[in-house]
């Protein structure tokens, strides 16, 4: 500090006060001791000042994301991590995995390095942290998924609302036999998920036996393999709603092996890339993660700055893109078993 104090030609207080981003310095003289800083790659240990700072903060956040390989997840994790760095603050990013343990450890990490607030993406309805985030009045937005019994701001899809309006879809394009490939029960979203399939299959009197529901699906591969043994079953979908991202990838795959791609409509939950460049391409309901991430990050920072509004869930809208995958017809003869 001392260097860059002399190379900007003012004292080691006012280098302080710049790098900690207090008031009351000198457009001029604070852009002085930038250049320095810049000059001689000086690096603010940040977690020694927060505690000479009067707030105490860090300039720093903590982000917990279902997995850095979901695109999905990946493209919050952008749109929070760009937002920080105009304001100056450092992103630590983890993946949840979809395990409580993990992610129980992962905030417990945050903490340690006194994060000034939370962005979390959580595994199940419940966390036991709650309190201890209460008592340390550490802010927190929960994206993607929202907890059951815990106060905070929330931003997420309507994830029911959405995944009904894709089932209508293909119900509306004719199809009976319609099945629904879904992650694991537990996870609030692919709960949620589900329940919009059936209030829009049972709405329309289809008989459960001709909607199968496959849930607990991990990964492409589990869709793939879930997926082929229906299309190989005695009544065989007409129709699959995937509820996931990585599972309408494993839903494609089992598709082109069976060389039903043309045969069986599809409707994916999330965009996946390359989704308008295949033959046919991919209809989905595609959220829009960029606009989640930047209103949690937003919200964290009106938390810093004061703001004691009650807790927000907001939601996101979705958009329903299609491309040729979710408008195939069902065979023109098909037997009749609606009293199976």
């Amino acid at each position: 500090m001392k260097q860059v104090a002399a190379l900007a030609g003012v004292g080691t207080k006012t280098v302080s006060r710049v790098v900690n981003d207090e008031p009351n310095v000198a457009p001029g003289t604070a852009q002085r001791v930038w250049d320095a800083v810049r000059a001689l790659d000086y690096h603010v240990d940040l977690q020694a000042g927060s505690l000479r700072r009067t707030d105490g903060r860090t300039r720093t956040l903590g982000l917990l994301i279902s997995s850095v390989d979901n695109p999905f997840a990946g493209a919050i994790h952008r749109a929070v991590e760009d937002a920080a760095t105009e304001r100056g603050v450092a992103v630590f990013a983890s993946s949840l995995d979809d395990d409580a343990d993990r992610e129980e450890r992962a905030v417990t990490a945050f903490l340690q390095r006194r994060v000034d607030g939370l962005i979390l993406t959580t595994a199940g309805r419940r966390q036991n942290y709650v309190a201890l985030l209460q008592d340390r009045g550490i802010p927190v937005v929960y994206v993607d998924r929202e907890p059951a019994d815990t106060e905070a701001d929330s931003v997420t899809s309507d994830n029911r609302a959405a995944a009904r309006a894709g089932t209508e879809w293909l119900i509306s394009h004719g199809h009976r036999r319609i099945a629904l490939l879904a992650d694991r029960r537990e996870i609030p979203t692919a709960a949620e998920r589900e329940r919009g399939f059936l209030d829009a299959t049972r709405d329309a009197g289809i008989p459960s036996a001709q909607t199968p529901v496959v849930a607990g699906l991990r990964d492409a591969e589990a869709a793939h393999q879930a997926l082929r043994a229906l299309l190989e079953s005695d009544q065989p979908p007409t129709a699959v709603l995937s509820a996931q991202n990585l599972i309408t990838i494993g839903a494609i795959h089992a598709l082109r092996d069976a060389a039903l791609e043309h045969s069986v409509a599809l409707v994916g939950f999330d965009d996946v890339p390359l989704a308008d460049l295949l033959d046919p391409g991919i209809t989905v309901i595609a959220q829009d993660p960029q606009e989640i991430g930047r209103i949690a990050v937003e919200r964290i920072f009106d938390r810093l700055e004061g703001d004691a509004s009650p807790p927000h869930h907001h939601i996101v809208p979705t958009s329903f893109i299609p491309r040729g995958s979710g408008e195939i017809p069902p065979p023109s003869r098909l037997p009749d078993t609606s009293n199976a």
